[in-house]
């Protein structure tokens, strides 16, 4: 539904637009295609590349449309032969200095300038000066960079800017020398390599990727993102079943989070294919001794002889990575194979809390994005929720909203801040007593280490938005924080004035997990425990010490499969079929790319067998779209779902979580106590380090070896045109910039 529609006549055509769209857009809309190299929707008017001209009558030249608004009775005319010849004529100026080395350049094939100067058949080339060149160089350990091949649309610098707000790329030089460079010559930034993605030529390359394939061999898969609980959409490109890069899904189709992703979520994918994975089952058939390979049936066999005989001495915990089948499938194996209510998720911060005192609804990420007040409370969004950190950076930068950040450690999103809550170490909790009780101000600043003015600026500027107000809460405030803010939120709300939540927990399917299974926690449910079965990895490997019998799934060997006497070779998320929940509360599918690798399967067809052979059957068929279906039964939440519902990602489904007035008087109580007990400590004055959780080695992001580099602080090579893992001593010898990785980058 348009909020003002006018009628505008586009080639002879009378169509209906909402007044002040911009002029491409609704061509485009209207299957109108134009040509353009520097126009970026939702980013600043560039208006560089002239090649979105068109006629407007009452206009005496050609105009630019990506920089023209409609208005009512406008006029438009988008292809003529006057039009053509200008367009023409700007191909054949871009075209001046470009190589024309399509065949070797990985962009050949989707790359922008090839598919307009291809279109046309044929362009004038007047120019015979020597062409201006330059060598191919790294711009940091993945970005490489061929500076000729730039034709200056600098989408690449308005994104760093607007998107990232780190400015790190820019143009340097003028005329027909600039080119796209970086300060000192080398990336200092968070690496997202979105640079990349919006490049409309070669000049700009992915350095895992780089001359890996070419894009027309590669089978494109869309998926959901493994690392980030955004839950944003990606394209797997796969061939011959190896996974060779990931871009954002909206090259191909529209995704929520559009050409966005971050560097883990597009670098850090060579886990897929690495040659550490576990290949078979393995039994460690004496305590103290070594796993040793075995078959499916003999592990499946062993373990649920092993389970049943502990029945609900049992502990079963699953991974927040893992998709909602596969943890409901667990459920399902507690409830029904094993009857033990030692149920756990081995998150490192729950939002379960959060999750069961709503009073507002979820804030999806369009809604951060046009919101007029944002509230974020504790977390570090641009580290781990980058894409919820990138939409308040637009929300404040272009959409001029208000943002309001209460936190220990000045994080950079404190620089965009209207009011910046500098709370003493330890103490953020207390700010959720003056959500809604001014008598609590005087208290809670003591604690905050604020004037206690401040807390009383914060709640006027809620009570004065008119729009959307976002409250976006962090995993690192305590259980009774999330409580009270979750549950006093719906109250804030007013005339002209709604409010929403938004949740950051950690990983991508903690919500998922919390949806399927609760709060419990890994250490609850392996307290009193004889056995485990654990699907992934614990936070704290050590509380399977003294455990008599530990079944483990997993992809690679950790400080979890060390304590275990079964493992299981469990898929990637390249290989399954599935879904993840996000913290928009966005049930989102993960379809499989490539065939799950050497023996491995997917977690709830694992957990399904051995539950067949203890002789439960668990209530689903085997394949994803059955378990899935078991999923929507069992959790209120996701009622009536089916994966048909969620093929469409550009319209993703949000489940239905319950709104209500909740008493969290307990909870109150139980944080003011805590509030009470925290002690006076200094305030931390220095703003971490852009990548300081973004760029750490974990077991997935240490199979990339560029990663060892970023984490260890992304040191500039002497000589930039060869690749950053591999330096050329003057003696000519090879010598390695990245360590061999292992088992023991874990962190």
């Amino acid at each position: 539904m348009l909020k003002e529609p006018i009628k505008v006549t586009i080639n002879g055509a009378e169509i209906e637009a909402e007044k002040g769209a911009v002029l491409i857009d609704v061509c485009r809309d209207n299957a109108e295609n134009i040509p353009s190299f520097c126009y970026y929707k939702d980013l600043a008017p560039q208006a560089s590349c002239r090649m979105c001209l068109v006629r407007i009558d009452k206009m005496p030249k050609l105009q630019t449309s990506c920089t023209i608004k409609v208005t009512d009775g406008m006029v438009v005319t988008t292809q003529s032969p006057e039009i053509e010849k200008a367009q023409r004529s700007m191909g054949e100026f871009l075209l001046t200095n470009h190589p024309l080395d399509c065949p070797v350049c990985d962009r050949g094939g989707e790359c922008e300038l090839q598919e307009v100067i291809f279109d046309w058949g044929d362009v004038e080339e007047r120019f015979k000066e020597e062409k201006n060149k330059a060598p191919e160089k790294y711009l940091s350990p993945i970005v490489a960079n061929d500076p000729q091949r730039c034709i200056l649309c600098k989408r690449c610098t308005r994104v760093c800017d607007e998107w990232m707000g780190e400015d790190a790329i820019e143009a340097g030089n003028r005329g027909a020398n600039t080119v796209i460079g970086t300060y000192g010559g080398w990336l200092n930034c968070s690496q997202c390599g979105n640079c990349i993605e919006v490049c409309p030529t070669g000049t700009l390359l992915d350095g895992v990727y780089r001359h890996a394939t070419r894009p027309w061999e590669l089978d494109q898969t869309i998926t959901t993102d493994v690392y980030s609980s955004d839950g944003m959409q990606l394209s797997i490109g796969s061939r011959a079943g190896e996974v060779h890069r990931i871009v954002a899904r909206d090259r191909y189709v529209n995704g929520l989070n559009g050409e966005f992703l971050d560097v883990k979520a597009r670098f850090a994918h060579e886990f897929i294919n690495h040659p550490d994975r576990i290949k078979t089952p393995l039994i460690r058939y004496s305590k103290g001794g070594k796993l040793i390979p075995a078959t499916w049936d003999a592990a499946i066999k062993y373990v649920a002889h092993k389970l049943s005989a502990y029945g609900s001495e049992t502990a079963v915990v699953a991974s927040p990575r893992l998709t909602n089948e596969s943890i409901a499938a667990l459920g399902f194996f507690a409830r029904d194979a094993v009857k033990t209510e030692k149920v756990g998720v081995a998150d490192r911060q729950s939002m379960a809390a959060f999750f069961e005192n709503l009073s507002s609804p979820l804030a999806t990420h369009k809604d951060i994005r046009y919101a007029s007040t944002i509230v974020l409370i504790g977390g570090d969004p641009e580290e781990e929720q980058t894409y919820t950190a990138k939409q308040i950076r637009q929300a404040v930068r272009n959409g001029g909203a208000k943002l309001i950040v209460v936190n220990e450690t000045p994080i950079r999103l404190t620089t965009k801040a209207s009011i910046f809550i500098h709370a003493n170490h330890g103490s953020v909790d207390a700010f959720a007593l003056t959500v809604l009780d001014a008598s609590n101000d005087s208290f809670a600043a003591e604690k905050l280490g604020v004037d206690a003015g401040l807390l009383g600026d914060v709640r006027d500027a809620v009570f004065e938005t008119k729009g959307d107000v976002i409250i976006v809460c962090g995993s690192d405030l305590s259980s009774d924080a999330q409580a009270v803010i979750a549950a006093t939120a719906g109250s804030l709300a007013g005339d002209g004035r709604r409010v929403l939540l938004h949740p950051l927990p950690l990983y991508n399917n903690s919500v998922g997990a919390i949806d399927i299974l609760g709060g419990g926690s890994e250490r609850d449910a392996l307290r009193s425990a004889k056995a485990a079965y654990v699907v992934g990895s614990l936070q704290d490997a050590s509380l399977l010490a003294g455990k008599e019998f530990v079944v483990v799934q997993e992809l690679f060997e950790t400080e979890t499969t060390v304590h275990a006497d079964v493992v299981f070779p469990a898929a990637s998320f390249a290989e399954v079929d599935g879904t993840f929940t996000n913290n928009a509360g966005n049930v989102q599918r993960v379809r499989k790319a490539i065939e799950p690798l050497n023996q491995s399967k997917p977690d709830w067809m694992i957990t399904r067998a051995i539950a067949a052979e203890i002789g439960v059957d668990l209530g689903f068929e085997p394949s994803a779209t059955s378990a899935f279906k078991a999923v929507a039964d069992a959790v209120p939440a996701y009622e009536g779902l089916r994966y048909p519902a969620l093929k469409d990602e550009s319209s993703p489904v949000q489940a239905k979580y319950e709104i209500a007035s909740r008493d969290v008087s307990g909870a109150v109580d139980s944080l003011r106590r805590s509030v009470d007990a925290i002690q006076p400590a200094d305030k931390i004055n220095e703003t971490p380090k852009v990548g300081h959780k973004l760029h750490r080695l974990t077991t997935m992001t240490s199979k990339t070896p560029q990663f060892h580099l970023l984490a260890n602080g992304n040191p500039k090579p002497d000589n930039l045109l060869v690749s950053p893992l591999v330096q050329i001593e003057p003696s000519g010898a090879k010598r390695e910039m990245a360590a061999a990785v292992g088992v023991g980058d874990r962190e």
